[in-house]
């Protein structure tokens, strides 16, 4: 069952996202759908990692709003095909980019074994109990020695008691998780800090906007109280965020 406060951050947050960019206008969206840990400098980094070149087929596993596949479909003309089991997160990536979407985990992904070209798994791997079944259907849908982004939200050590929803890998879980399902670790990084003004001062007009319409909503509650936790654990440096490119063997 999905923890409420997950559907709090990554599907009511998502529709109000979406109402609050037709409100701000089309140059609010990419920044907003982004939100959370994807930004033009990881975005940057993943595409060049994984050589991502006009008509390849992105497969955004967990994709959300359609942010960071929006982002690479306009700038490297890739073909996004975005993997969302939130019904409202899908509904906010097709009203937001008119990208395709299919309702569904990454444990059952309703494509053909070899068909994808490159895929993308972005904040999500510390939100699913079961990494390895998520892992193995993004290698048997990938092209043999075809790339694999990842932005993964690591741990120190255990987390005893992480935000609801979220199980954080170790590193070396993370690296044993990947090379038992198929893949070769090819470069990681820790995310770029540096965010433009220009793009953060989008992201939090649309942010703002929210806040004014929705504050007293118990989701937004919900999701407020998991961005606190998790704005802690980074503080501590419990957490980072990484940056993986790793080859489909």
């Amino acid at each position: 069952m999905t923890a409420a406060a997950m559907v709090a951050e990554f599907d009511d947050v998502a529709a109000w996202t979406a109402e609050a960019v037709e409100d701000l206008g089309d140059e609010h969206a990419i920044p907003a759908a982004c939100r959370g840990s994807a930004s033009p400098a990881a975005l940057a980094w993943l595409a060049e990692a994984c050589e991502l070149s006009a008509g390849d087929r992105l497969l955004d596993v967990g994709a959300g709003s359609g942010g960071p596949a929006a982002w690479a479909a306009k700038r490297f003309g890739v073909r996004p095909i975005l993997l969302e089991p939130m019904p409202a997160a899908g509904r906010a990536a097709s009203k937001l980019f008119g990208l395709p979407v299919l309702t569904a985990d990454g444990q059952r992904i309703p494509l053909r074994t070899d068909s994808v070209d490159v895929a993308w798994c972005l904040g999500v791997l510390c939100t699913v109990e079961d990494k390895a079944a998520v892992l193995r259907e993004i290698h048997r849908v990938l092209a043999p020695r075809a790339s694999l982004g990842l932005l993964v939200v690591v741990a120190d050590c255990p987390i005893t008691d992480p935000p609801d929803g979220n199980h954080f890998p170790t590193q070396s879980e993370l690296i044993d998780l990947l090379e038992t399902s198929g893949f070769d670790v090819v470069e990681q990084i820790e995310r770029p800090a540096a965010v433009p003004l220009s793009w953060t001062r989008r992201a939090q007009e649309v942010t703002a906007l929210i806040s004014a319409r929705y504050r007293t909503h118990p989701a937004y509650t919900l999701a407020s109280r998991q961005d606190t936790r998790l704005a802690a654990l980074f503080d501590h440096g419990h957490l980072s965020l990484q940056l993986l490119h790793a080859l489909s063997l």
